[in-house]
């Protein structure tokens, strides 16, 4: 079973963050594409810009929210392709931009995905 990590874009990358993918819909304010460092930016498993804007990081809101997303990601394609990069790499590292560590799409997405693994 691979090892699934979350981590800010904006920490530095490591050796052992593994295969890294960039999991927002939106491209991180002031991250050069050429220094980034991600394998793969798989923004269509990222939530819509509907959730996104209602969310807007509230802590309130987030069990609404992941209600919602995994609802968005049943539909979504994009999940399977996640889950088939996940079991071709022993770590993976899941990349985010909010500066919410403890409640942001890329913490509810690996949460999603491990329940089912």
């Amino acid at each position: 079973m691979a090892n699934i990590q979350v981590k800010r874009i904006y920490d530095p990358y490591e050796e052992n963050d593994g295969y890294r993918i960039l999991v927002d819909r939106l491209w991180p304010r002031g991250i050069k594409k050429e220094s980034a460092r991600i394998d793969k930016w798989l923004k269509d498993v990222a939530p819509s810009n509907a959730l996104r804007e209602e969310f807007h990081h509230e802590a309130e809101k987030w069990g609404g929210f992941l209600k919602a997303y995994r609802a968005e990601l049943e539909a979504s394609p994009a999940l399977a392709e996640l889950r088939a990069d996940i079991a071709r790499h022993n770590t993976v590292t899941l990349l985010y931009a909010a500066r919410n560590t403890e409640q942001n799409n890329a913490v509810a997405l690996a949460g999603i995905v491990q329940a089912q693994l």
